[in-house]
């Protein structure tokens, strides 16, 4: 069965539902979500005077079924911007309905707008799922490690 299911960007009154999904994103990568303090600083970063995120949504039903993120971001060895793409998600019933390639289309095109000619993301090695997806929608990889250092 196909979803009906229209591709926006969020809108202030989408941040709970934002969250939610947040907090099913963590879940689904085996991490923790803190709810605590996102909604003030999500609409601020999404929606404020000085933008720092991006978000669309995808919208079935009235309901929020996923959500990607994304941001313009600078490649010192290109000399050029791109677009890093923070998060994709889908609740389970979204999955494998060809929702994600159009986050994803959507998220390119974008990006062109913006001057970007290359988009980038990582996903957990364990997503089999989305490892995948990216392959078959001709993304390549480049293996790598990601650390943290915390600052406080």
């Amino acid at each position: 069965m196909r979803l009906t299911t229209k591709i926006r960007f969020a809108r202030p009154e989408d941040i709970e539902a934002i969250i939610d999904l947040c907090e099913a994103h963590a879940i689904y990568e085996e991490s923790r979500y803190i709810r605590n303090g996102k909604s003030n600083k999500l609409k601020k970063d999404l929606f404020g005077d000085t933008k720092k995120l991006y978000c669309l949504v995808a919208e079935s039903n009235d309901e929020l079924i996923g959500y990607a993120t994304y941001m313009k971001q600078y490649a010192t060895w290109s000399a050029s911007d791109y677009i890093y793409m923070d998060c994709l998600f889908l609740k389970k019933p979204a999955r494998g309905m060809g929702i994600g390639e159009k986050l994803m289309h959507r998220i390119k095109v974008e990006g062109e707008q913006m001057g970007c000619r290359r988009m980038e993301w990582q996903t957990p090695d364990f997503n089999h799922r989305a490892i995948k997806f990216y392959y078959r929608i001709g993304a390549s990889s480049r293996t790598k490690e990601r650390f943290f250092l915390s600052t406080q």
